[in-house]
């Protein structure tokens, strides 16, 4: 039975691996774009975008509770029920959409913790809130993306990424230099254009799940439904621990660039690249864990319990294979993988140094991220959050903090990838453990 599943995992995976190297490619083309205008542009496109991934993802996250709901709806044949859960997660994304807005349009709180100059903090002022615009739209298609990939259908969003990748270099051209009459906004520009390509990819999606005959036998459509309370507070008790859990991985990368910044612009672009490469490696395993979570629920929804443990040791395995050879690349040419983000010598320095780190941290998150995805399968989301918390929290960034900063020795941002590393291992044990325990407690 492994060969099957995992055909299946590779099936349905490499769609959403082309999906997401798409959307990653957009932050790598604004990392260098933004690097190649000053240091001050790729430090304030650093900080501005990780302030606007830590509050989006967290959303995001709770958008994704559709993920398994819809797996085990689809996979125990009960199609027409998923459309109704369709109707009431974009309730809820409604909801998630100013919440979102308010605290990336107004990010004080955000900017007082990262201490840069103050040409970096008004650069990433206007990004924010350039970015704040399409929130709407990103938020909107992240409910698409969670229903498509759920029913085994991602090429749709591939498509739709790679449409929104051809678009990316000329729009940022455009509103970064200054082309067709526009003004040259300079690094902030690359967010008007994420944020009109957002739009764009939204309604074309949604467009698609109206008019494809293909989406028909969901109902999304089908009729008008008010928020129904019940349906609401079932996806936010699974959402909000798999936003919360976003939420925890992506600031421990946060708090990382706001207290790196504090060591200059060098340090703070060193990282950034570090962060970046860290982010576009990651999604071979993410597409991973999307495919072996789906596949997992599917199982569970049609009774197949034995399969579910299956699909979930296969993709942890598979994963780490892959995560091996991408982790013996990234430490074999860090020092070329540098220099292609940056001609300043003292920010290529920095990172090639942090990106030695990076090539061991990948091992735990892949491992780590496929198991979340597969106990998501099975409406787990309690504890992986917990383990997540004290692993990436309290080991990685608190930790990170104290050899960066610390009294016995200042190992400046190489302290904090230590950390980092240290607790992603710590998170990634506690993670895989619990995953075999609920996994062989529902196997017959």
């Amino acid at each position: 039975m492994l060969s099957p599943i995992l055909r299946d995992i590779v099936k349905l995976g490499w769609p959403v691996l082309i999906a997401q190297l798409a959307v990653m490619i957009n932050g790598v083309i604004d990392t260098v774009m933004a690097g190649r205008l000053s240091a001050e542009d790729l430090a304030a496109v650093g900080i501005g975008a990780s302030i606007y991934i830590s509050i989006f993802i967290t959303a995001m996250g709770v958008l994704i509770a559709l993920t398994p709901v819809a797996a085990q709806l689809y996979g125990a044949g009960k199609h027409a029920q998923i459309g109704e859960e369709v109707r009431q997660c974009l309730w809820l994304g409604a909801v998630l959409v100013v919440i979102t807005f308010s605290l990336i349009y107004f990010p004080d709180p955000f900017l007082a913790l990262a201490q840069a100059s103050p040409e970096v903090e008004e650069k990433t002022r206007s990004y924010l809130r350039s970015i704040a615009f399409g929130i709407p739209a990103l938020l909107m298609f992240r409910v698409f993306y969670s229903f498509t990939t759920a029913v085994s259908k991602p090429r749709v969003i591939m498509l739709l990424n790679l449409v929104g990748l051809a678009l990316k270099i000329p729009l940022n051209l455009v509103f970064m230099h200054g082309y067709l009459g526009m003004p040259a906004l300079g690094g902030p520009g690359c967010a008007v254009s994420t944020a009109i390509i957002a739009w764009l990819l939204a309604i074309a999606a949604w467009l698609v799940c109206r008019f494809d005959p293909a989406y028909r036998p969901f109902h999304v459509f089908a009729c008008w439904s008010w928020p129904n309370w019940g349906g609401q507070l079932r996806l936010v008790q699974l959402g909000l621990p798999i936003g919360f859990n976003f939420l925890v991985d992506v600031t421990s990368f946060t708090f990382m660039a706001l207290f790196i910044a504090r060591l200059g612009t060098a340090s703070s672009g060193g990282h950034q690249i570090a962060a970046n490469l860290t982010g576009l490696i990651y999604m071979m395993p993410l597409a991973m864990a999307s495919a072996t979570g789906v596949l997992t629920g599917q199982a569970i929804g049609a009774g197949d319990l034995r399969r579910a443990r299956l699909t979930g040791i296969v993709g942890i395995g598979s994963g780490l294979v892959c995560a091996s050879l991408v982790a013996l690349a990234v430490w074999l040419t860090s020092g070329l993988i540098a220099g292609l983000y940056t001609r300043d010598d003292e920010v290529r320095s920095v990172a090639a140094v942090l990106l030695a780190y990076v090539a061991l941290y990948h091992l735990f998150d892949a491992a780590s991220a496929i198991a979340v995805s597969a106990l998501r399968g099975y409406k787990r989301t309690v504890v992986p959050m917990l383990c997540n918390i004290v692993a990436l929290w309290g080991i990685g960034l608190a930790g990170g903090h104290a050899l960066a900063f610390g009294p016995v020795r200042q190992m400046g941002a190489a302290g904090f990838w230590v950390g980092a590393t240290a607790g992603m291992l710590i998170g990634c044990l506690l993670i895989l453990f619990y995953f075999l325990r609920v996994s062989r407690a529902a196997a017959p």
